[in-house]
């Protein structure tokens, strides 16, 4: 049996596997099932609605249907909120469907009104600006978070490090602020490894689990760790909407959490290499990492995240540097997503952060790479293949 005291890399291999050995197996089963027998009518009721309303499943109850609770999604989930120190979590198909969910729950409340830090992923940006879910949106900086908050906020939003461009912001200074207002930090970048936002005082972490979670670009789910009144409401919006992870993205995710850890710290010690090399190349107007000199000036590395992560932005600054380098990656992949094993490039501007809003956009000139776990000196030899590319379509005036 695990101990609670357990370090966080044992956790990541054990934490959701509780009952396997009693059960006679070592790795976790994977049901199917979209069905689920039922003892007898008055049970079977019961069950329903308990696990409607965002109920755990009983002893006594049947699971009655995939939708309101499935056996390896919920191992998904405990191992999650192992790993972020949570009462609980709810997975669901994809990142978009876990924040959806967060906000819905807000709008139910009667509490529509978000306070946003950007920059933020694009789609998250999206979803808030159009007010596709009922919300409101104030768009913030986290000096103005205090005067934002009003009687009807229901949530204050941030990510750290931030999307594509990596910016810090401190997390337990936003919670002080928001003064009892739920804070939801976006830890997909910085994963449970680097950064548990429910030790700083956030509320809700979100995952685009798809990402570091399940690290091999073969699997989509989204998860939230919070607490237990939070993890009811989302259940309950989860059983409505229908946005329930599949149970073999579960056994994915659950595969991915196993080896986090060791991903993450290897992923992050090439990035930390890659960066500081990249900063001698003409080509590199500015590499964007947080564990570069002056790049975090609030000292939040070592007190709130234990490292800078794995992702670089590099500003080449122009729009046509910015192609000319995402076409001349050979090793590195252009391709959309993060956190696999292996690297990947691309362009914000064009591709995630196209729907944001032209002022709050990314630089035209800016690329985001999501370092893997190739060799430090072949990604070297690659980036910088691109970089002699890039130079050549650079104004006269960026490469001054």
């Amino acid at each position: 049996m695990m101990r609670d005291e357990a370090h966080l890399d044992t956790r990541a291999v054990n934490a959701g596997m509780e009952g396997l050995r009693e059960s006679g197996h070592h790795a976790p089963p994977i049901d199917f099932s979209t069905t689920y027998p039922l003892p007898d009518v008055e049970h079977g009721g019961d069950a329903y609605e308990a696990l409607a309303s965002g109920g755990d499943l009983q002893p006594e109850h049947s699971a009655v249907y995939q939708r309101l609770w499935q056996p390896g999604v919920a191992r998904f989930e405990d191992g999650l909120a192992g790993l972020e120190g949570a009462d609980g979590a709810v997975a669901f198909a994809t990142g978009m469907a876990a924040l959806t969910a967060c906000l819905l729950a807000t709008v139910t409340a009667g509490r529509p009104h978000i306070v946003a830090l950007r920059p933020l992923y694009g789609g998250t940006d999206h979803v808030l600006e159009t007010g596709l879910l009922g919300t409101t949106v104030t768009w913030v900086t986290a000096d103005e978070v205090a005067a934002a908050i009003r009687p009807h906020t229901g949530l204050v939003l941030l990510e750290s490090p931030a999307n594509p461009t990596l910016e810090l912001t401190d997390i337990r200074r936003v919670v002080a602020d928001a003064d009892g207002v739920p804070v939801l930090v976006d830890n997909t970048f910085a994963t449970p490894v680097l950064q548990r936002p429910l030790e700083l005082g956030a509320t809700i972490v979100l995952h685009s689990a798809t990402k570091y979670l399940g690290g091999h670009g073969d699997v989509m789910g989204g998860v939230v760790a919070t607490n237990r009144e939070w993890v009811t409401r989302l259940r309950q919006v989860r059983a409505l909407t229908g946005a329930l992870l599949h149970p073999l993205a579960a056994y994915l995710l659950q595969r991915g959490l196993r080896t986090l850890p060791v991903r993450v710290r290897a992923q992050q010690a090439t990035a930390g290499m890659l960066a500081e090399r990249l900063l001698v190349h003409p080509a590199a107007v500015r590499v964007l990492y947080p564990g570069l000199p002056g790049q975090d000036p609030a000292g939040l590395i070592g007190t709130q995240a234990e490292g800078a992560g794995s992702l670089i932005a590099i500003n080449l600054g122009s729009y046509e540097a910015a192609v000319r380098f995402t076409e001349s990656c050979e090793l590195i992949t252009h391709a959309v997503s993060l956190g696999g094993i292996d690297s990947l490039v691309q362009h914000p501007a064009s591709l995630t952060h196209r729907p944001v809003a032209p002022g709050a956009r990314p630089g035209a000139g800016i690329v985001r790479v999501s370092v893997g776990l190739e060799h430090v000196d072949d990604l070297t030899a690659d980036l910088f293949a691109a970089l002699d590319a890039a130079l050549l379509a650079q104004p006269q005036a960026a490469r001054a």
